[in-house]
């Protein structure tokens, strides 16, 4: 074992064992210790040097120690000598003697007072004293821990029957679905079995639960996991996917939602249908696209939000379709199918909008900090349906910068992709930086000449510009977004 081994262990041993209370008393004349021998990893022992002692403060003493190695054939190896202040087990010992029955660890240690009272120093093992005959050996303490331990042992018991019986008539039948606020809007939907459903592996995390993969039947399917907590997130997405005219190929498929009840433990799951491809933003993180396929990403990616925003007259024994603002659209919130379109998901923030009712009193500073647009930043929102759905073409101006800067297209290499404002505030930006930069110094993210050197890419800068104008107004609306759609059908003919 090493010096330095020894030297922690010797520390340990002090803290632990040796050191008791401090107390303050007088020093003989005859005890003051002012120098004992010293040696350390630096000094060898077998050579020890003579050192001073510093100068104990008032009330407290000096004295010198000892700490060995009990080797097998019971020799000594010292492993260091000094200076030791203030322990009440070495007052008035001008002796250096080891009293431990057994060594720790081999190592015994010793401690004197009295100058260079370490020079000598010896092992003498205090005997155990045997046990008194007849009489067993009690712990002092042992009725008053019994208590304790049978009050605690009680209590614990009275505390687990009291949950228990408070939560079963508290807690409703397995598959309902409670509702704290009796306002809450409850779907209509059937919770009378769960699916034989497998999860496989974690995909992403987002703010209000996970992402798994999932095995339903042959089938994959994706299963987000809501904690409790936000349990007004999942019924706010079932609602949205359970709305009228919401079965669209670029709105994520719905298959159903349950409640899980285990261990007291309560998750809430939604199902949907799931794409290997992952989120627009992982994609582009890894893949560019060409012209071809930009152009389809960015005319589904129109549809889908487009249908969002529009109302859908009631037809075929079907109600009306509400309009809907997404309120967090981005990247990582539009998925790519395998057929490289696109379909929108993620709706725990959504706000749906019935003719001829007000917005209420709803939060308007939501999202994600990098998509807000001007007025969510500022708290200046007008608390409308068409002021809500502009904010999501923000959005979605921002959105179709990621797309063109990784199109390969454009004239010159193909930068590594960067989220919109990473180059102006990275990647964790506050919500003070995000107002410095789009609302005080009105910045957007850059356009490169390079882009504008094709036609198609210099159209769709324009429409991202038009998307993101700092005036709500001047925005491209939902239905003018059809115009996209068109124009994205034109140029991929180009």
């Amino acid at each position: 074992m090493s010096r330095t081994i020894y030297l922690l262990f010797f520390i340990l041993l002090r803290e632990l064992f040796i050191i008791s209370p401090l107390v303050e008393a007088s020093v003989p004349v005859n005890k003051l210790t002012m120098t004992c021998e010293h040696c350390n990893e630096s000094v060898k022992c077998t050579e020890p040097i003579t050192t001073d002692c510093p100068l104990p403060s008032e009330g407290k003493r000096n004295h010198c120690f000892v700490l060995w190695k009990l080797e097998s054939n019971a020799s000594a190896t010292i492993t260091m000598k000094g200076c030791f202040l203030n322990n009440e087990d070495c007052y008035n010992k001008s002796e250096c003697i080891a009293k431990s029955h057994t060594p720790n660890n081999k190592l015994l240690f010793c401690c004197c007072e009295g100058n260079m009272c370490n020079q000598n120093f010896t092992w003498e093992p205090e005997p155990t004293p045997p046990p008194l005959a007849h009489e067993p050996i009690v712990e002092e303490h042992f009725p008053l821990k019994l208590v304790i331990s049978i009050s605690v042992g009680i209590l614990v018991i009275v505390f687990v029957v009291a949950v228990y019986w408070y939560y079963s008539r508290r807690k409703p039948a397995f598959n309902e679905i409670p509702s704290e606020d009796a306002s809450l809007t409850v779907p209509t939907m059937s919770f009378s079995g769960l699916r034989p459903i497998q999860l496989i592996e974690i995909k992403a995390r987002g703010r209000f639960g996970a992402v798994w993969k999932a095995t339903y039947k042959t089938e994959e399917v994706a299963v987000k996991i809501f904690p409790v907590q936000d349990k007004q997130s999942w019924m706010t997405e079932q609602e949205i996917y359970k709305l009228p005219h919401m079965d669209h190929p670029n709105v994520l498929h719905f298959i159903g939602a349950e409640k899980h009840s285990e261990n007291m433990q309560v998750d809430y799951w939604l199902i949907t249908d799931y794409h290997e491809r992952g989120s627009l933003c992982d994609f582009l993180k890894a893949h560019t696209l060409n012209w071809s396929e930009l152009c389809g990403v960015v005319e589904t990616m129109a549809r889908g939000l487009m249908h969002l925003h529009e109302e859908v007259p009631a037809k075929n024994g079907m109600k009306a379709k509400p309009s809907i603002a997404h309120r967090d659209f981005k990247s990582k919130n539009v998925l790519l199918k395998s057929n490289l379109t696109v379909c929108i998901a993620d709706f725990g923030l959504a706000l749906v909008f019935e003719p001829g009712k007000s917005c209420g009193d709803t939060h308007g500073q939501v999202g994600t900090r990098r998509y807000m647009a001007p007025e969510v930043l500022e708290g200046a929102i007008n608390f409308t349906p068409d002021a809500f759905l502009r904010i999501d073409m923000y959005a979605c101006g921002l959105v179709l910068w990621e797309l063109v800067s990784r199109c390969t297209v454009q004239d010159g290499p193909i930068a590594e992709y960067r989220l919109p404002f990473e180059e102006e505030v990275g990647q964790h930006p506050s919500l003070e930086d995000m107002q410095e930069s789009v609302v005080q110094r009105k910045v957007r993210p850059t356009i490169p000449q390079t882009w504008r050197n094709h036609p198609g890419l210099s159209a769709l800068c324009d429409t991202m510009e038009e998307c993101w104008d700092h005036d709500a107004e001047a925005r491209l609306s939902a239905s003018c977004f059809e115009s996209v759609r068109m124009m994205s059908s034109y140029l991929q003919r180009c």
